[in-house]
């Protein structure tokens, strides 16, 4: 329209009829080049801005101001085309439809159109009497041309509007299938929920069954060892309370301190901690003297034989291994009626390992009990392993993986002399 506008304008000057189209206008239009000019100039930055504002790149103080920018650049389009079109506010008002975003900005919708309406009225009187209308340069042609530029002119206003209204359309299926979109997330979101508060449900089963295992464990541990010790030395204080009762005093000694010392872990493995002489001494220290108070109370000869000791151990690497001697001691007093026991730890390249012989009567074959299968639980957790076999007495052998140091080797026999 700016091109026709232009062009008919260079016609009638150089055709020598200015003064006659003059005296049809109530203002001088702008020379034909200028007016072209500063309609594409409008017409650029009205798009420039658009884009600015649909990309969503500046905050919503900053998208006003683009907003309000665009709507000046609007309304200087209009006025470079005389008013003689008002199909550009369309512009404006796809980038507001754009960028609506529901109920919270519903009152800046209706005023945003409300003002692209009143600047878009050109029949307003403030206007009307300030322009060139289209009909002015129409008029310069024959009738015939006039209609078909007429035509042209409606035949184009039509197809703007159609194009308008089928944005719309696809504006709107974009946000119902957006809204869909979201409803199935929320759905999917909703079942996850409902299958993490079932995965939570069942790791809380699982957390109290794994707790009721550890407390199984510890109890079995530290009662069945001391209970163990307690009972083969009642038995010796049975056969010396008449032959030696000194010896017999001594040995009821022993065995009550081994009671204390269990109920004191008892209480420590409820807490969940660890044994009380891990607590206080290096792994070394407490597991020698565990083997030695348990040889004082039931009698029976243990040997701890280090041939490396692994250093930077972990608390629970240090428990598990405590608690594999003390459960491999108890069995063989308890089961394998074994007078004698050695116990072996030391280390090699990328592991630690233990093994626990006894001369006990041993057995043809071996049926884990509550006690092997906590052992090896406890080792599992840890990446290890456990055997067992029967040969002149009753082998146990752990390993754990570590990274150890070789240590220097030395023996320590106990036995109740």
């Amino acid at each position: 329209m700016a091109g026709f506008m232009s062009i008919t304008q260079e016609k009638i000057v150089s055709s020598m009829a200015a003064r006659t189209f003059l005296s049809s206008l109530p203002i001088v239009p702008l020379p034909a080049a200028q007016g072209f000019l500063l309609a594409a100039g409008s017409f650029l930055l009205l798009v420039l801005l658009g884009f600015l504002y649909r990309r969503q790149l500046l905050r919503s103080g900053g998208q006003y101001v683009v907003f309000l920018a665009e709507t000046g650049a609007c309304v200087l389009l209009m006025r470079s085309l005389n008013l003689a079109y008002d199909g550009v506010v369309l512009l404006v008002v796809a980038d507001l439809m754009h960028r609506y975003q529901g109920e919270k900005q519903s009152w800046l919708l209706v005023g945003a159109m409300f003002g692209l309406y009143v600047i878009a009225n050109y029949n307003l009187a403030v206007f009307q009497g300030h322009v060139a209308p289209f009909d002015a340069y129409a008029a310069y042609y024959r009738p015939s041309v006039q209609a078909w530029l007429l035509a042209i002119k409606n035949g184009f206003v039509s197809v703007n509007l159609i194009l308008f209204v089928s944005w719309l359309v696809l504006l709107v299926q974009n946000k119902h299938r957006e809204k869909e979109r979201i409803a199935s997330l929320n759905r999917q979101l909703g079942e996850a929920n409902r299958k993490l508060r079932a995965y939570a449900l069942e790791a809380e089963r699982m957390a109290e069954t794994r707790e009721r295992n550890r407390l199984a464990r510890e109890i079995h541990d530290t009662l069945g060892h001391a209970l163990t010790g307690i009972a083969a030395g009642l038995d010796a204080c049975i056969i010396l309370v008449d032959a030696a009762p000194e010896a017999a005093k001594k040995q009821l000694a022993k065995i009550r301190e081994t009671a204390r010392r269990g109920i004191t872990d008892v209480r420590r493995s409820v807490r969940k901690l660890r044994p009380d002489d891990l607590e206080k001494l290096p792994l070394r220290h407490a597991m020698a003297r565990m083997v030695a108070e348990f040889a004082e109370s039931s009698g029976m000869k243990i040997r701890l034989v280090a041939l490396g000791w692994p250093d930077h151990l972990r608390e629970d690497e240090e428990e598990v291994l405590y608690r594999v001697v003390q459960e491999g001691v108890t069995n063989a007093n308890r089961h394998g009626h074994a007078t004698e026991v050695i116990v072996t730890i030391g280390t090699e390249p990328g592991r630690v390992y233990l093994i626990i012989a006894d001369n006990g009567a041993g057995c043809s074959e071996v049926k884990p009990g509550f006690g092997l299968r906590h052992m090896r639980e406890r080792l599992e957790l840890l990446h290890g392993r456990l055997r067992c076999w029967s040969d002149q007495g009753f082998t146990l052998e752990a390993v754990i993986p570590a990274g150890t140091e070789k240590g220097e080797a030395y023996d320590i026999d106990h036995d109740r002399g």
